[in-house]
């Protein structure tokens, strides 16, 4: 289960410098759009070979890195707080800058509060929001990520397959820690939500390395006909 929201910070955080934020080379989205994935792995049986296990990870949106197929801007991870220490290894491997830290979804009614901690339990990220039920509707597409690694910038399209809730109306988001560094990225008041979505199942990959050869052989190719469906079979 997954909220996703992109929502411009506040004049705070656009005042840090953009070189603390951001590589050189890289531009903020003009917008100032910052972007926060929260999500829980329910059980083992749901991924093939990280096991259970909750992650958040938040950045900064940037123009002109969006991926192939146009959807969302590419973004820079600032900070990704994982539970488990095998994807903590993995992430960092790819330049990922990762850490422990936990997360909680919980939906009771239409009422979801989505929670990240610390590994010290402090809390970080809070977000509250009204939702819906699934319906015949999915979304489909690509995130476009960048890291850094061995002093090379890294840049990594992670395909996605989701099936939205509707209505999904974010009502809050906090960020409870003045004293640690993920407060720069809290949002504006009041707060705007340029886009996000809840979905209780989401499919998507994690690329088994940054980069990919320009010529693959070998790998399964999805009918044209499911691709089109928009379907999770289509992925």
């Amino acid at each position: 289960m997954s909220p996703f929201c992109r929502c411009p910070a506040d004049g705070t955080a656009r005042t840090v410098r953009s070189d603390t934020l951001v590589p050189a080379g890289l531009r903020p989205h003009p917008q100032r759009q910052v972007f926060v994935n929260q999500y829980v792995v329910d059980d083992e049986t749901q991924t093939s070979g990280f096991g259970a296990y909750s992650l958040t990870y938040i950045g900064v949106s940037l123009a002109d890195m969006d991926p192939p197929d146009g959807g969302t801007p590419g973004g820079w991870w600032t900070h990704y707080l994982a539970s488990s220490e095998r994807v903590r290894q993995y992430a960092a491997a790819r330049g990922a800058p990762a850490v422990e830290g936990q997360t909680r979804v919980d939906v009771r009614g239409d009422r979801l509060t989505s929670e990240t901690r610390a590994a010290d339990g402090t809390p970080l990220i809070r977000v509250t929001a009204r939702v819906g039920h699934t319906g015949t509707e999915a979304h489909n597409g690509h995130h476009r990520y960048l890291t850094r690694g061995d002093g090379e910038l890294i840049v990594t399209d992670y395909p996605y397959v989701a099936e939205p809730v509707s209505p999904f109306e974010v009502e809050s988001v906090e960020f409870p820690a003045p004293q640690h560094p993920v407060h720069a990225l809290r949002p504006a008041n009041p707060l705007q939500v340029c886009w996000g979505f809840y979905s209780p199942r989401v499919s998507f990959a994690y690329p088994a390395r940054p980069n990919v050869p320009d010529e693959v052989t070998g790998l399964h190719q999805v009918p044209a006909r499911r691709a089109r469906s928009g379907l999770p079979s289509g992925s």
